[in-house]
């Protein structure tokens, strides 16, 4: 059980940072090009557009993340307490 507590520890906020990161690419592509990006529709425009926060763009994702990420440390706690047969 501590293995696959582990991996959902863990898998979950990779997954997050990969998306984090990825949408941050296309950001400063954006912006380095002389564009605004436009967070909502997810393109390069050419009038400023307003800031939204990462959480409320993918809010089921970040507030999936997290909860799969406390079952898998509650997983692990289990595996190191319970006694192995």
């Amino acid at each position: 059980m501590t293995r696959w507590g582990a991996l959902v520890l863990i898998l979950p906020l990779i997954m997050l940072m990969s998306v984090y990161f990825w949408e941050l690419g296309d950001i400063r592509e954006c912006q380095l090009s002389g564009g605004h990006w436009d967070y909502l529709a997810t393109t390069c425009r050419e009038q400023p557009q307003p800031f939204t926060p990462f959480i409320e763009r993918h809010s089921l994702l970040v507030n999936g993340g997290m909860l799969l990420s406390v079952v898998g440390l509650v997983m692990c706690f289990l595996g190191l307490y319970i006694k192995r047969r």
